[in-house]
């Protein structure tokens, strides 16, 4: 591996607001995406859709965002993450990692500027969704590929992670994870994992989009790997509008399970690797609160992998798989968005 060579590597995530002000906008660009709302027509009504949603959603999970400390803590761990991450490669490799953020900042166009005064001379690009989809995944490269469309950045070699749920170090990861949640259990009593999995539309699984397919196959993979005998559920959450969602959801899941007088829940979050609002409220508080309604005596919450060591590592791991492999010099309009669509 030549540590003469300079490689940029951008960690892509959602974002989160930094401010109960900054949740309005925030969900403006996030409703304003194509990848996110796309319909006949959808060019004409998607920014006053995406007003009317962004709008009505804020006053929604305003809420939510007070009792996690007024804003969303994925940036706080996603540059852990990145430093973390530098630090470990900075043992076989002259690199530099940077973070684009969806739908607020550092948002992707200020990356591209940061990785553009870095001048590397490779880039690996490494979106933090384990499972692939268009929704997310996709959207992310999407994005960084109109950002670079009149950069310098679409000449130089490049190498995309599509997903990683299936990858032993990421797996190894979850595993002990989960572990140590299980550990706060009585020993010897059953517990029922919970894996919970943001939702995402029906018509787009069915337009072929991998995303289900790969959470199951991630369950499958940790359950078997972990060796857990516990009973499971996977179910879904954070379902937004009237159209048909994956199911079942998260609350439906709950209730389910009281009305079965089950007593110890674990949820894991299994489409996360960072804590942000949809764990650390509607997990951690929501579905806790209902679970002491419906009975479940024991109800806890996987924390995120966050900057834990074992998935650092199998970041690097990622990182290096690519690096040390001849990177192909490809148009970064043309491969990305390719790479970004099903």
């Amino acid at each position: 591996m030549n540590r003469g060579k300079s490689i940029a590597i951008v960690l892509f995530q959602l974002g989160g607001p930094d401010s109960l002000e900054a949740i309005e906008p925030f969900l403006l660009r996030l409703f304003r995406d194509p990848d996110i709302i796309d319909f006949p027509l959808a060019k004409i009504a998607r920014e006053p859709l995406a007003r009317l949603i962004a709008a009505t959603r804020s006053k929604k999970v305003r809420k939510h965002y007070a009792e996690i400390g007024g804003k969303s803590p994925i940036l706080e761990f996603t540059q852990r993450q990145a430093q973390a991450l530098e630090a470990e490669l900075s043992q076989f490799l002259n690199a530099k990692v940077f973070i684009a953020m969806r739908y607020w900042h550092p948002l992707t166009e200020e990356a591209v500027r940061a990785v553009e005064a870095f001048a590397p001379n490779e880039l690996v690009l490494l979106p933090l969704y384990p499972q692939y989809s268009g929704t997310t995944t996709g959207s992310s490269l999407n994005e960084w590929s109109r950002q670079i469309a009149s950069s310098q950045l679409k000449e130089i070699p490049a190498r995309v992670i599509r997903e990683f749920y299936s990858d032993k170090g990421y797996l190894e990861a979850l595993g002990a994870n989960i572990g140590r949640s299980l550990a706060k259990f009585p020993t010897g009593e059953e517990v029922h994992v919970v894996f919970s999995a943001h939702s995402v539309p029906v018509s787009v699984i069915e337009r072929g989009d991998p995303y289900q397919t790969q959470i199951e196959g991630t369950v499958e993979l940790v359950l078997e790997r972990a060796r857990l005998r516990f009973p499971h559920t996977i179910c879904y959450q954070s379902k937004v509008g009237a159209s048909k969602w994956l199911q079942p959801s998260l609350h439906e899941t709950i209730h389910t399970l009281g009305s079965r007088h089950t007593r110890n829940v674990l949820v894991v979050p299994i489409a996360f690797v960072s804590d942000h609002v949809e764990t650390l409220s509607e997990i951690n508080i929501e579905a806790r609160q209902e679970a002491a309604q419906h009975s479940i005596r024991q109800f806890e919450m996987m924390p995120g992998l966050n900057d834990s060591p074992k998935f650092i590592q199998a970041l690097a791991g990622l990182v290096l798989a690519q690096a040390s492999a001849d990177l192909q010099n490809v148009n970064g309009q043309t491969a990305l968005t390719t790479t970004g669509e099903i």
